[in-house]
């Protein structure tokens, strides 16, 4: 199993402003949508709304041309107008959830006559009923799990027979719970040709550099990791947890336990107070709990700098099926961890979330009472449009990096922050 599966999300789910790839040896973020719009109209017309509004005009004799105007229905804005257009295709710029209207007329100016027009085509986005893609990026457990719920609630909101594309390591997670919902993979929709009949597809992603908001209505920084899958699609923002259901829902232990989760993809991630954890592994084993890892990896870094699992903790890393780390969540007393998959499947198991992030605000996970975070410190710089995250930097710091405040805001998060959560988690 990818490790980003299980201990990174964030930049694994990021892409540019354009996921679709921006030259031929990009490898897109996402399948690509039919080469030709799927849906067919009067007059060789053809439409769609996969990755926007799509509208193909062929070539008209007779020196006839084409008007074509293209509106939000739910503003009255006109977003494109433009007549004498000859023959071609037209792609709306905005690739999120918008109710479009299509109109289309054909111009006649016989010679010597004045110019005339007949509207024959006019269309208004309804997905009720119509084949709809939701696709997610691959390589990414918490996005996925943060996003389904609202690609359900499109669902359910619009009557619409939606696929989602994701991981064939993730899906298995929510076919039973969302039996109303198909799942492919990836390869599936471009092996299969899926693409040639949706009449409408949304992509789910982080876009770090869309600046004109063509691939998302606003920005995720301020919105949340979350809540950006709602904005996209169109659909209202409250959170909830996603469903999952397990084909063993047994108790993996008669003691009474935690589940932790130390490991991260980039240092920022970590928890960076160096006697934190072993300070609030001994205080749990003296309250009676076993702790238990359930990392993917016992050991992750690059360089020197390398993290390890814990001493004291049980050793449940390795690679495992998300089930099986489900299951251990489901029965956990609790979870510890950062800003991780690990720390979205707990949610999703029903598991109380002790969550340990700096580096994130926490408008960006989910709302937790089990919040750990230093305000007295450097922080959020995640969620700061100004700092742009280096995937490629594992020991990325924006702020701080290479002095003595570098990671400071999880290294000045205390083993007693972290226990008084705990104590207020219990009751």
């Amino acid at each position: 199993m990818p490790q980003s599966l299980i201990s990174s999300d964030q930049e694994a789910a990021s892409s540019g402003a354009n996921p679709l790839g921006s030259k031929l040896s990009d490898k897109p973020a996402y399948p690509p949508s039919a080469s030709v719009p799927t849906q067919q109209a009067h007059h060789g017309i053809r439409f769609d709304f996969n990755f926007g509004c799509r509208v193909q005009l062929p070539l008209l004799g007779d020196g006839q041309t084409w008007h074509v105007r293209l509106r939000d229905l739910d503003t009255g804005n006109i977003l494109f107008e433009k007549t004498g257009i000859p023959a071609g295709l037209i792609h709306s710029s905005k690739r999120w959830y918008v109710r479009f209207g299509i109109d289309v007329w054909i111009e006649s100016q016989p010679q010597g006559s004045v110019k005339s027009e007949k509207q024959v085509f006019s269309h208004h986005f309804d997905p009720q009923n119509k084949e709809i893609l939701i696709q997610f990026p691959v390589g990414t457990l918490g996005d996925t799990l943060a996003w389904m719920p609202y690609a359900n609630r499109f669902a359910k909101k619009h009557g619409a027979h939606v696929t989602c594309a994701l991981s064939g390591l993730i899906s298995p997670l929510f076919e039973k719970a969302y039996s109303h919902i198909r799942f492919f993979t990836h390869e599936e929709v471009i092996d299969q040709k899926l693409s040639d009949t949706f009449y409408g597809t949304y992509s789910l992603g982080l876009f770090f550099d869309d600046v004109g908001c063509d691939w998302q209505p606003t920005d995720f920084r301020s919105v949340g990791l979350h809540k950006t899958a709602a904005y996209i699609l169109g659909v209202p923002p409250e959170e909830e947890p996603a469903k999952i259901t397990l084909s063993d829902e047994s108790r993996p232990l008669k003691e009474p336990y935690v589940c932790i989760a130390v490991q991260a993809s980039s240092q920022c991630k970590y928890w960076n107070n160096p006697t934190g954890w072993r300070e609030v592994i001994t205080w749990l084993k003296e309250q009676g709990y076993r702790v238990v890892c359930i990392d993917q990896k016992a050991e992750h870094g690059t360089g020197v700098v390398w993290n390890h699992l814990p001493h004291g903790a049980e050793d449940q890393t390795g690679n495992r099926p998300l089930a099986e780390r489900a299951r251990w969540l489901k029965h956990a007393a609790f979870f510890i961890g950062g800003s991780s998959g690990l720390a979205w499947l707990a949610w999703s198991a029903g598991c109380p979330v002790i969550m340990i992030s700096g580096f994130t605000h926490p408008n960006n996970e989910f709302e937790t009472p089990g919040r750990v975070i230093n305000w007295h410190t450097c922080n959020s710089c995640w969620n700061d449009p100004k700092e742009r995250f280096d995937h490629h930097d594992f020991l990325w710091c924006p702020r701080h990096k290479n002095s003595e405040r570098q990671f400071e805001c999880t290294k000045l998060i205390t083993s007693e922050m972290v226990i008084n959560r705990i104590k207020l988690m219990r009751g």
